[in-house]
C-alpha cells in the first residue's frame, strides 16, 4: 500500500471498527435482555435430613419483582405448582409495582395451598427507582435506601398468612412437612438495615429434625449468628447470582459483604463453631430499570432435602 492511499483507507478502517464494536455491544445488549426473560429451574440436593429420613422437596423462589406486564415470567410461575414441592420458602423482593399484588399471588396460584413460609426484601416496601448502573459495580455494598413510592406489601402479607403461609419476619416457627419436625427463624431485610436477628437468637430447638434460618439479603452480621446457632440450614435471596456475570469468571459483585464465591447455589457458612449449608438464589427478576441479566439466568429452585452422610 503506497503512502498516497493510506491516509484515505485509515478513515474506512476505524469506521468498520466504529461498526463492529458497535454490532457487539448491540448484540450482547439483546442476548441481555432475552436472557432476562430465560427462565430456568435448578435442581439440588441438600443433605441435611437425620439418618432414615424421606426425602423432601423444597422449592425455593425469589426476587420476583413483578410487574403486571410481565407475562412471560407470570406464566413460567403459574408451572411451577405442578412439581407438588412439600414446602416453599420465598426469599421476597416479591414486588415491583404498585399494582402488582394480584399477578403475584395469582402467579403462585395453587402453590400458596403448599406449607410455606416468606420474609421481606427492600423491594416488597419500597418501589424500584432509576440508579446509575455502573454504581452497582462500583458501590456493590451500598446499602438500600428508603423510598417515597410505599408498595402495598401489607396486602401482600394478607393475601399469603391467608393461604396459610407463615411470616418469618424476625419471628420462630414450628412445622411439620412430611413427617419432619423443622423449625424455621427470619429477620427483616438487612440490606435496608432493618434486620433484627436478636429477636430470635440462641440456641436452635434441640427436638427438631430439622432448622432452618431464612432472610432475604445474606449479609455476614445475619449469616453468622444463624449459623453459630446452630442451623443446620440458612437460605436467601438477593445477590441476583451478580445479574451481570464474566463467563467462565463468575460474578463481579454480590450487593452485599458476601464473598463472589458465594453469590448463588448450595456452599457452606461457618460461624460459632458450627457450619451450616447456605443456598443462595439468583432469583427471577431484575429491577425494572435494569431488564437484562448476562451469564446468570433467573431461576427458582427444587431443592431435595436429603439425609446427611454416616460420619
Amino acid at each position: 500500500m503506497s503512502a498516497r492511499t493510506r491516509p484515505r483507507s485509515l478513515p474506512r478502517l476505524l469506521g468498520r471498527a466504529v461498526l463492529g464494536v458497535g454490532a457487539v455491544g448491540a448484540g450482547t445488549l439483546g442476548y441481555a435482555i432475552w436472557e432476562a426473560r430465560s427462565f430456568r429451574l435448578r435442581r439440588v440436593d441438600v443433605p441435611v435430613l437425620p439418618a432414615g429420613t424421606d426425602p423432601i422437596r423444597v422449592l425455593h423462589i425469589s426476587d420476583l419483582h413483578l410487574t403486571p406486564d410481565q407475562r412471560a415470567k407470570q406464566r413460567w410461575l403459574s408451572r411451577l405448582a405442578e412439581l407438588e414441592p412439600d414446602l416453599v420458602i420465598d426469599t421476597g423482593d416479591n414486588l415491583a409495582h404498585v399494582d402488582a399484588v394480584p399477578y403475584v399471588t395469582r402467579s403462585l396460584g395453587r402453590l400458596l395451598d403448599r406449607p410455606g413460609v416468606f420474609v421481606w426484601g427492600s423491594n416488597d416496601y419500597y418501589g424500584p427507582s432509576f440508579k446509575n448502573p455502573l454504581r452497582y459495580l462500583t458501590q456493590p455494598e451500598r446499602k438500600g435506601a428508603a423510598s417515597t413510592n410505599v408498595l402495598p406489601w401489607g396486602d401482600l402479607r394478607d393475601a399469603f398468612v391467608n393461604r396459610g403461609w407463615h411470616d418469618l419476619t424476625h419471628r420462630e416457627v414450628r412445622l411439620e412437612v412430611a413427617g419432619v419436625r423443622i423449625t424455621f427463624r427470619g429477620t427483616d431485610d438487612a440490606h435496608l438495615n432493618q434486620d433484627d436477628y436478636p429477636q430470635v437468637a440462641g440456641p436452635v430447638d434441640p427436638a427438631a429434625d430439622l432448622t432452618i434460618g431464612v432472610t432475604h439479603a445474606p449479609y455476614l452480621r445475619v449469616l453468622d449468628p444463624m449459623a453459630a446457632d446452630g442451623h443446620d440450614l440458612i437460605v436467601a435471596g438477593h445477590t441476583h447470582g451478580g445479574q451481570v456475570c464474566v463467563p467462565l469468571y463468575g460474578a463481579l459483585v454480590t450487593n452485599c459483604d458476601l464473598d463472589t464465591a458465594r453469590v448463588k447455589g448450595l456452599s457452606s457458612h461457618r460461624a460459632g463453631g458450627h457450619e451450616s449449608l447456605l443456598h443462595v438464589s439468583a432469583g427471577l427478576g431484575t429491577s425494572p430499570y435494569a431488564p437484562i441479566r448476562f451469564a446468570c439466568p433467573p431461576e427458582a429452585t427444587l431443592m431435595t432435602l436429603v439425609p446427611r452422610p454416616a460420619a
